[in-house]
């Protein structure tokens, strides 16, 4: 017994550090904006867009990755994707121009993100069956991603102050290889099942809705009208792929969702605060990054260093998970990490202004909220299906975290980039805000009652 659980946790190294490095992708660039717009000779909102498609193509092509796993195999799939990710990452250090970072970066990373995330959280919910072990295991996959996340800004820093902004891609490739020598030890417990049927119109569907949707935000702050076609044709979009997989299990098709899932009241909820965890999360995080370069004239390591906060806090609590999963309800942890994230935010709007350093408690209390969150969010969606259905609620579940971070950057980021230097901090930071209360009420929602947790 002893050696299996061995085997089980060096399996966890791996899918940890692979979640680690995908959330230190979408955030390290936050405090090289200036230094890679000056270098390729492009702009802030350059860099956004940038940031924001990577995070784009994560969402979109989550959900299909998702089902992928289930025809080719999770470590196949895992496998593929380290090495999609690593030729992006490779590609983005040599980039000449913007183009060439979008195809490297947002493209190659994002595809290669969507093939090797859903594995990581398929792996963990069936190699960790029982409640309190999946908690330990989600609590350090999320932990880690957490601390990619809020570290991100301060390892980008060192590493483009030290050296350059180019070096920091060579960092993610190297800890890419890192991971590809360590998931030897990985054994699928599940064999792939080549005979799945491939919804490839769901596939299309599901990710030009997603696409159209964070497109419609990008331009909020160019042209309204074009915003608002953008978004109406996401919403007809997404009905019509509901309607095309509801369409193919009646007539005795797979399709690449059950539409069973949508039916999951706690399920729903669920994913609606993972939404919003990386929302707050990643929304926050290009905020302040850029409120502290292009108001405040902080550099790179500095902006890293104050971010310092955020890391120290989330590295705490999520560290914490599985204690706080033997004491207390998901529901209550959901609720409380909203409250402690939307009250980092008040302080954030009461004390940003001041400094940059007078952003540090805000940040800190932020950190704190996401990490008593995360893991019980994520936790709830997983168990909530069998075994036969994690390969599409895994997708459904990333795609809608990362569709989560996608509109933080762009939501957030277009307030603020309007008026960098005048009320678009302020403003940016109460419309999160106003997220979090939307998180808070949700997470109200969920249900009391839930399985024993031994």
């Amino acid at each position: 017994m002893a050696e299996v659980a061995d085997r089980k946790r060096a399996v966890l190294v791996p899918l940890a550090l692979a979640q680690f490095i995908c959330s230190f992708a979408g955030s390290n660039m936050n405090v090289m904006i200036t230094d890679i717009s000056v270098d390729l000779g492009t702009t802030v909102q350059g860099v956004q867009v940038t940031i924001t498609v990577f995070l784009l193509v994560m969402a979109a092509l989550m959900i299909p990755g998702g089902k992928v796993t289930d025809r080719l195999g999770r470590k196949r799939c895992f496998v593929a994707g380290l090495a999609v990710y690593a030729v992006g990452a490779v590609l983005s250090a040599l980039a000449p121009g913007l183009g060439v970072l979008i195809l490297g970066n947002s493209i190659l990373e994002g595809v290669g993100t969507a093939l090797l995330i859903p594995p990581v959280y398929i792996l963990a919910t069936v190699l960790f069956p029982a409640a309190a072990a999946r908690a330990r295991a989600f609590g350090a996959i999320m932990a880690m991603g957490g601390i990619g996340a809020a570290a991100g800004p301060l390892i980008g820093g060192l590493i483009s102050s030290a050296l350059s902004w180019r070096a920091a891609f060579v960092f993610q490739a190297l800890v890419i290889v890192v991971i590809l020598l360590l998931s030897r030890s990985i054994r699928d417990p599940l064999p792939p099942d080549p005979t799945r049927a491939a919804d490839t119109g769901g596939a299309v569907l599901s990710a030009a809705g997603l696409v159209l949707l964070v497109s419609g935000i990008l331009l909020a702050g160019k042209n309204i009208w074009l915003t608002c076609g953008l978004l109406v044709l996401s919403g007809v979009t997404l009905v019509g792929f509901y309607r095309w997989v509801r369409h193919r299990e009646r007539t005795g098709r797979e399709p690449l969702l059950p539409t069973g899932i949508f039916r999951h009241r706690a399920a729903n909820l669920g994913l609606i605060t993972q939404n919003a965890q990386w929302l707050l999360l990643m929304g926050t995080a290009f905020v302040v990054a850029t409120y502290l370069q292009v108001v405040r004239g902080y550099d790179a390591i500095r902006t890293g260093v104050v971010f310092t906060a955020a890391t120290a806090g989330l590295l705490t609590s999520s560290l914490a998970a599985e204690r706080f999963a033997t004491r207390r309800s998901r529901r209550t942890l959901i609720t409380t990490g909203f409250v402690v994230t939307t009250g980092g935010i008040a302080v954030l709007l009461a004390l940003g202004g001041a400094s940059g350093w007078a952003c540090v408690p805000g940040l800190l209390l932020i950190g704190l909220g996401l990490g008593v969150m995360l893991t019980p969010s994520v936790d709830l969606v997983q168990s909530s299906f069998p075994e036969d259905w994690q390969g599409a609620i895994s997708g459904v579940s990333r795609s809608v975290s990362n569709l989560g971070s996608a509109l933080g950057t762009a939501v957030a980021g277009t307030i603020l980039i309007a008026d960098p230097a005048g009320h678009g901090y302020v403003v940016a930071m109460v419309a999160l805000g106003v997220v979090g209360l939307v998180g808070v009420t949700t997470a109200l929602l969920l249900p009391r009652q839930e399985v024993s947790r031994t």
